[in-house]
């Protein structure tokens, strides 16, 4: 990443502290712009204050206080000066922006027959930096095969715990196809325009020769909608939550398409509780969870189990 792509996103009073800082921009994960309060990144898994004259420090306090001035010149700049022109993701929370980092918005919302129609008064941002890390999977694709097929995996890890980037990784590489298995035709919905990062329907990270993304989808539609038109061998999704998530995940299994999806959680126990997934773990649909610890560094594995519950693999400690 370019480093100097990320000060661009900033008002320049922000940037330039930001700027003398000197991190390296493969580490810095978060932007948190806040009206009236301090400056927060999240860099190397640790949130920080950003300071004058340009320094980080681990009081939240002591951090600079954006204006509402600069946070609408962060806008700006975020948007190209023309942010009517993103009026359908603005109404859905957040846009993308070339290189694929994702602008989260909260501020006040007008709503529209119990519909969200826009949001006025932004004043608040989140810029989440978009890192693609190929080869973070390397360790995850020997587990994913069996017999010379792709496996129904889900993947687990709490937030900020590296699954979307693991995941970002796993479809590139089913896609090329490598020593564990030829490439495979993958479909992914990207419903939060996080995987693939697409700006103005182009995808910024790299997912594959074999892949189709749909963007900007919601997941139950998009694997309904992938399953029609473009026969993907696998369907990848990113955090499947509802019960019209879970209906179209078991007719990809029905169809004979492979499903890799992600969820928030610490422990399969954990996923147990929740409705949906408890249903797809009773039916053992799923043949490989990935568990991530999200201790020391995104995407760091815990342990691997395979669909009737034995470790295939676990980290130490």
């Amino acid at each position: 990443m370019r480093s100097d792509m990320i000060y661009r996103l900033l008002a320049v009073s922000v940037g330039r502290m930001l700027m003398k800082c000197e991190l390296d921009p493969e580490e810095l994960q978060e932007i948190r712009l806040r009206a009236g309060k301090p400056v927060l990144v999240r860099y190397r898994g640790q949130e920080y204050a950003l300071c004058a004259p340009g320094k980080l420090s681990g009081q939240a306090r002591e951090g600079y206080c954006i204006t509402e001035e600069e946070l609408k010149e962060t806008l700006e700049y975020i948007s190209g000066y023309s942010l009517y022109a993103f009026d359908e993701e603005v109404r859905q929370g957040f846009l993308t922006v070339p290189g694929g980092h994702r602008i989260g918005l909260a501020g006040h919302i007008v709503l529209e027959d119990n519909h969200v129609r826009c949001i006025r008064y932004i004043s608040y941002l989140n810029i989440r930096l978009s890192h693609q890390k190929k080869g973070c999977a390397d360790d995850v694709m020997p587990y994913l095969y069996e017999n010379g097929e792709i496996c129904h995996t889900l993947i687990l890890s709490p937030p900020g715990g590296g699954k979307t980037t693991l995941l970002r990784d796993v479809i590139r590489q089913i896609s090329d196809g490598g020593s564990f298995g030829k490439g495979r035709t993958v479909g992914v919905v990207d419903e939060r325009s996080e995987l693939a990062g697409s700006y103005l329907g182009i995808p910024q990270n790299d997912l594959g020769i074999r892949t189709d993304v749909l963007d900007g989808c919601t997941k139950a539609e998009g694997m309904m909608m992938l399953l029609r038109s473009m026969s993907p061998q696998v369907i990848a999704v990113d955090e499947l939550g509802g019960a019209e998530d879970g209906y179209a995940a078991e007719n990809a299994f029905c169809c004979g398409c492979r499903l890799i999806a992600t969820v928030h959680g610490k422990s399969i126990e954990e996923m147990r509780q929740k409705p949906l997934l408890k249903k797809l773990l009773e039916k053992r649909m799923f043949e490989r969870y990935v568990v991530l610890s999200g201790r020391r560094s995104p995407g760091e594995i815990r342990e691997i189990q395979n669909g009737t519950g034995e470790v295939l693999y676990r980290t130490c400690g």
